[in-house]
């Protein structure tokens, strides 16, 4: 290995279990709920230079799956030893998440349990494997009996034949609560039958009712001398910008030590860049779905869910792509082939001017580099897209697209969901992202500005009331970073570099802009609210800890909500020229419509990170004025942007 961020690889991973094999930390009955790099600490990345010792170490959380005990180990594959290991209290912190082959599990406790088969009787439904179970994360609502005991919630749809979208047909009013180390259900709520609906929505199979339009023309995207970027290992460089490329079984597609090249030397930007979790909260109070509420980073893990992407469905053009070595449930390696894709693309105009006294036109084209990744997750599928653009801005793009989870409607003006087919509903809910920003801007002192534009009442320094301004507002204490976006205001966050001057004599800068959306609607005091309190805010501000990873903690499921972002910040830590990180709270509030199904559009939310004062002037005045394509029969190629007209 050359780097100590290197993503670990198939090997490594098969060498992890060899070494906890040897060790005796593995039986029959051991499952490996996670293995990922255990990534070393920033100050000694950033210390490390090519030639130097990398050790590699190796973290894995292994569940007893005949007494539910938990341990987390770390071993240095380097060494070829345990380097550390204890055990996990599974009431104070959690659980691991839930694994692949749980999901099989409760349909066998579902389909031989008797009041389960009784209560599918009362609905029409006499054979059991026609029944598909989702194994839904449990939550943790201070249920009597429920404290130290590993659990899911689980709901059912009806699945007519094979190839049935088993979505259309939510088999309502019966939720079983499952114990998945004692294999049984240990509570079944029933509150009577609902018809189940029963029209067949297969999207995804040939409709004769429904042909294909044909209307559409080919769009064929080439770049007949290959693509603009290269890629060495992890690390991919564009233009002027360079990163290095992570993957992990929980966050999926995580960027490392974001640079632009500026002159002789690449200007840090971004040490490390994820989404570090997301939250769907449903808005359903009812017995059967009140509970409905997942965590797909900490609960179901986005990087194990990673699709395999196809040049032409998922990416267009000239696309790199980079597998992704994760684990099994048995800990053995599972290659993910194309997790990762890479592209450039145009994104339309960079600039454009006319110019009347001059006679000149100048325009240029905007490129960005696109890193990509698409996740499902039970019903729910979800595209993280990266953009690097020629002027030095970074963008994160989420995409929410899938099948939305339906319900049974019961009829009239239901307040908590939307009847979408005939019968069908889709409970309200949002999907909350925290993106985690772990900053270096010139370095790794900075310090965070909130900016708002404020009015200026009419008065003398204002005699004919046009002027308006901007109130800078530093978040010196996490105490006092804990933000609101605010739209009206026009509200942003800089983070800034006091000890890195622009040629005017200005600390440099990035600012975050947030799309401002709404955070969470729960209530303040419901238990979403307590776990994943990092919705609660648009921003968060903490000084940088290795051990802070992840804004609900380590185990976030099953966890009560005593580990995550808002306890952290009860240290009141300095901000003020700190090696600061960012968590960023954005995404949708979904009241599902008819066009949502049955397959839903894709829906957008993201931010964006624009230099400010980072650079001396345009980063992209060096851009080449395009040239038109020549067409069979035209005149000879020539530049369509004339330096002087």
């Amino acid at each position: 290995m050359t780097h100590p961020l290197d993503r670990l690889t198939a090997e490594e991973i098969a060498a992890n279990r060899a070494l906890l094999t040897d060790a005796g930390l593995v039986t029959a009955h051991t499952r490996f709920a996670l293995v990922g790099l255990h990534e070393p600490a920033k100050a000694d990345v950033l210390a490390w230079t090519p030639g130097d010792r990398v050790e590699r170490r190796v973290r894995s959380l292994l569940l007893d799956r005949r007494s539910g005990a938990v341990h987390e180990v770390v071993v240095s594959l380097t060494t070829g030893s345990v380097v550390r290991q204890r055990e996990v209290d599974v009431v104070a912190e959690g659980q691991p998440p839930i694994l692949h082959e749980e999901f099989d599990l409760v349909e066998e406790i579902l389909w031989k349990d008797s009041g389960w088969a009784a209560a599918m009787a009362r609905r029409g439904i006499h054979d059991p494997r026609a029944v598909r179970v989702s194994a839904l994360s449990a939550g943790c609502f201070d249920l009597p009996g429920e404290e130290g005991l590993r659990l899911v919630r689980c709901l059912a749809f009806q699945q007519l034949g094979p190839d049935d979208n088993v979505w259309a047909h939510p088999v309502d009013g019966v939720v079983a609560y499952v114990d998945l180390i004692a294999c049984r259900v240990r509570e079944l709520i029933d509150e009577g039958p609902m018809p189940v609906p029963a029209a067949s929505y297969d999207y995804h199979l040939d409709d004769p009712a429904r042909p294909a339009r044909t209307t559409q023309r080919p769009i064929v995207i080439t770049q007949p001398d290959g693509p603009s970027f290269t890629v060495e290992g992890d690390v991919v460089t564009w233009e002027k910008w360079q990163f290095r490329v992570g993957f992990n079984p929980v966050e999926g597609l995580t960027l490392h030590q974001i640079g632009f090249q500026d002159g002789d030397r690449v200007r840090p930007i971004v040490y490390r860049a994820s989404v570090a979790e997301m939250v769907v909260p449903y808005g359903d109070p009812g017995p059967i779905r009140f509970w409905q509420n997942y965590f797909d980073a900490g609960e179901y893990s986005l990087g194990k869910e990673a699709n395999s992407l196809t040049l032409g469905c998922d990416c267009l053009g000239e696309i790199h792509y980079l597998d992704a070595a994760l684990h099994d449930d048995d800990g053995h390696p599972r290659v993910i082939r194309n997790a990762i894709c890479m592209h450039e693309e145009d994104a339309g105009v960079l600039w454009k001017h006319t110019d009347a006294y001059n006679g000149s036109v100048s325009t240029r084209r905007q490129r960005r580099m696109v890193v990509s990744f698409f996740i499902t997750v039970g019903n729910y599928d979800y595209g993280f897209y990266w953009y690097f653009y020629l002027d030095g801005t970074i963008e994160l793009e989420c995409k929410a697209t899938g099948v939305v989870f339906a319900s049974a409607h019961p009829g009239g003006e239901y307040p908590w969901a939307s009847e979408i087919a005939p019968g069908v509903a889709a409970p309200f809910h949002q999907h909350l992202f925290s993106a985690r920003l772990d900053m270096t801007v010139d370095g790794v002192r900075n310090a965070v500005d909130e900016i708002d534009a404020q009015r200026v009442p009419m008065g003398p320094g204002n005699p004919y009331g046009n002027g308006f301004t901007r109130r800078v507002t530093r978040l010196r204490r996490e105490s006092q970073a804990a933000r609101l976006a605010d739209g009206l205001r026009g509200r942003v966050w800089q983070i800034s570099n006091a000890e890195s001057r622009n040629a005017l004599g200005h600390p440099v800068a990035y600012t975050l802009h947030p799309e401002g959306l709404p955070t969470l609607l729960a209530d303040d005091g419901s238990s979403i609210a307590r776990r994943a309190a990092f919705t609660r805010r648009h921003l968060w501000v903490t000084a940088y800890d290795e051990n802070e990873r992840f804004p609900s903690g380590e185990y976030v499921n099953q966890n009560d909500g005593r580990t995550g972002i808002d306890t952290w910040i009860q240290a009141d830590r300095d901000l003020d020229g700190a090696d600061v990180v960012l968590w960023h709270t954005f995404g949708l509030t979904h009241f599902p419509r008819p066009e949502d199904w049955p397959i839903m559009p894709v829906d957008r939310t993201g931010f964006v990170l624009k230099p400010t004062g980072f650079f001396d002037a345009n980063p992209a005045l060096d851009t080449p004025a395009p040239r038109a394509h020549r067409q069979p029969g035209a005149a000879p190629e020539s530049a369509c942007c004339h330096p002087q007209a």
